[in-house]
């Protein structure tokens, strides 16, 4: 793409959103910026300007299709086309099944399937009539293995890498139109000191802890070169062989470890972080 591209970006002010936003910026991309905080969203526009860029922001949820909707009309009315979508809207909840209240679990779950649904179909609506256009989705490790305690995130990220899956084998009919899957493993974004808790303690990245701008350079990675997915962390193929390969061993090893190195921080009172309510920090 050698000139300056359009693109929408949702989740924009978490980690992993900003620093695609950023990188975008960098390039002097015209930017629509999606997310529920409009605070953080005034902020990194204006950050994204100082770096070349246009950018509009839109204050919206990815669970509500007007919202999207908006967002994606936004980006054809300003700049009348779009030719990368960006999805990197979660949130996580700590806790059993039976510990995490069904309301948190079910917001949990939904933002990241329906969600991706929603902002899939509306890129598609664009794209489709157009015959070219780039999704990318931001799916996790853990949509590939599990872990304890994370059931509501591991549900929705086994859905979502299902879900691109689905879309790649149907993009097969639009050639000029790509699905792509990034796969990260530990990331240094407040994603996990945010989440809603039901355990006493707040969450941390499981270590090797890579920076979000090492996930933003594969962002733009893969659409430059039409990529269909990308993992973005040293040890997520491990993880991966140990689950698949030896499955009782994994199984013994993963809950003493995920106590210890990602629910190894500091206490906290129990809550709903930022599942409902967003949070005008830097989140991810």
């Amino acid at each position: 793409m050698t000139d300056r591209p359009v693109v929408l970006i949702t989740g924009a002010t978490g980690g992993i959103g900003r620093a695609v936003a950023l990188a975008y910026a960098g390039r002097g991309a015209r930017l629509v910026l999606l997310a529920r905080s409009p605070g953080l969203l005034a902020d990194l526009a204006r950050a994204c300007e100082r770096r070349g860029a246009s950018a509009q922001a839109r204050a919206g949820d990815v669970t509500d299709a007007d919202d999207v909707r908006a967002a994606v009309d936004l980006a054809l009315e300003r700049y009348g086309r779009l030719d990368v979508v960006v999805h990197t809207a979660a949130v996580v909840a700590y806790g059993r099944l039976t510990q995490v209240p069904d309301r948190v679990w079910d917001r949990a779950v939904d933002i990241g399937i329906r969600g991706t649904s929603t902002v899939a179909r509306e890129a598609l609506r664009v794209f489709e009539p157009a015959g070219a256009g780039s999704l990318v989705v931001i799916g996790s490790v853990l949509g590939q293995i599990t872990a304890p305690q994370m059931g509501a995130y591991t549900t929705a990220k086994w859905a979502v890498h299902g879900l691109v899956r689905v879309l790649q084998q149907e993009a097969r009919r639009t050639p000029g139109i790509h699905v792509t899957l990034v796969t990260p493993g530990g990331i240094d974004t407040q994603i996990y000191s945010l989440a809603a808790t039901y355990v006493g303690r707040a969450g941390s990245p499981p270590p090797p802890v890579l920076p979000p701008e090492a996930v933003a350079r594969a962002v733009l990675r893969v659409v430059d070169r039409h990529r269909k997915q990308a993992a973005v962390g040293p040890i997520n193929s491990v993880l991966r062989l140990g689950f698949t390969m030896l499955p009782g061993v994994y199984d013994i090893l993963v809950g003493p470890l995920f106590d210890r190195i990602a629910l190894g921080g500091k206490p906290r009172e129990n809550g709903e972080g930022n599942v409902f309510r967003p949070s005008e920090q830097v989140t991810a």
